[in-house]
């Protein structure tokens, strides 16, 4: 499995660089087994959740695959905390690894590969890997929906912007399939008007959602489940192409939360909820202590009991949740 992507996914590439998009301190990792690594919640991402489902070990990130003492056969994850598919999404961050730098990392991982096995061999297991790829969400909170920064929002409007963001988003897809990969699962961006940093800007009534962010959001994942459906109509020999709605899944937990065993929906589990919504977690911070009634773990991420129900349900879920296949058949081709 191969995983492209932002701080959803992250599992510690961005430990290593100048950035405030860091998790790699305490409280995070509170649940994890061996503490902080840098993955953005207290916990298991959906990604080492889904690789439980699939029988993989956890994948070892990209920035510590250099040695070659790492196996680099289970997959490898080039997620980075901030990127976005734009180039310049998450600058005010910091350094971040982009989308078309996750893909060009992807290219020194495959020269790693043909040293280590034939050329036919190396064919028949980029065809079998799953490629994960979890973006789209700093190319709106850190990007369109921060205007004192950037001028996106002034250079497009909604409709247009999503357009930009799909073609390319294409192109990379477009790459890796060049480069061998068939298998692509494509996640949704998730309903960003109901995140505690969003939340606590004000702009929506107590309890309710910002909707114009949410139709923003909607309005690029119309423009990906499109994109599914026209590269599994094109001349892509033996690919398949998944839409994977976090975002309905997302919508159904926070509209039905204690049919999942969540009580707390509207602010983070360590301390950042709407009144103080704009920050990760602060280091060495004291979280709360019933972890699994929360859905979000600080302003931004989810907890290890949201990704676990996503990870599922992306795992063997009907087309609803995974679209037009779920991960169990995808990996069974």
């Amino acid at each position: 499995m191969f995983v492209m992507g932002d701080s959803l996914v992250d599992n510690g590439n961005n430990n290593g660089l100048s950035s405030l998009a860091k998790s790699n301190y305490p409280p995070y990792g509170t649940d994890f087994q061996g503490g902080p690594t840098g993955r953005f919640t207290n916990g298991k991402t959906i990604i080492d959740l889904l690789g439980d489902l699939l029988g993989l070990p956890l994948l070892p990130a990209f920035t510590v695959t250099f040695t070659g003492q790492q196996d680099i056969w289970v997959g490898v994850n080039y997620a980075s905390a901030a990127a976005g598919i734009l180039d310049e999404s998450g600058l005010n961050l910091g350094d971040r690894i982009s989308l078309r730098q996750q893909v060009e990392n992807f290219k020194g991982t495959l020269n790693q590969l043909r040293n280590q096995m034939e050329q036919d061999t190396l064919n028949q297991y980029l065809a079998k890997s799953l490629v994960v790829i979890n973006i789209g969400s700093n190319d709106y909170i850190n990007n369109y929906l921060m205007p004192s920064i950037y001028s996106s929002s002034s250079t497009y409007t909604p409709e247009a912007f999503a357009e930009h963001l799909i073609n390319d988003y294409d192109a990379q897809i477009m790459a890796l399939y060049n480069l061998g990969l068939r298998k692509f699962l494509l996640a949704a961006i998730g309903p960003l008007g109901c995140i505690p940093n969003q939340l606590a800007k004000g702009f929506a009534p107590p309890g309710k959602c910002v909707s114009a962010v949410n139709d923003m959001v909607e309005i690029f994942n119309r423009r990906l489940k499109n994109l599914v459906d026209q590269l599994n109509h094109g001349n892509y020999t033996e690919a398949i192409f998944v839409y994977g709605n976090t975002y309905g899944a997302f919508n159904d937990i926070l509209g039905n939360p204690a049919t999942y065993g969540f009580k707390v929906v509207d602010k983070g589990c360590c301390g950042v909820g709407r009144n103080k919504g704009q920050i990760t977690c602060l280091p060495f911070s004291i979280p709360c202590t019933n972890r699994d009634e929360y859905v979000f773990w600080d302003a931004y991420h989810p907890t290890q009991a949201f990704n676990k129900i996503t990870a599922q349900k992306a795992y063997s879920g009907p087309q609803s949740a995974c679209y037009p296949i779920n991960v169990k058949q995808m990996a069974q081709l």
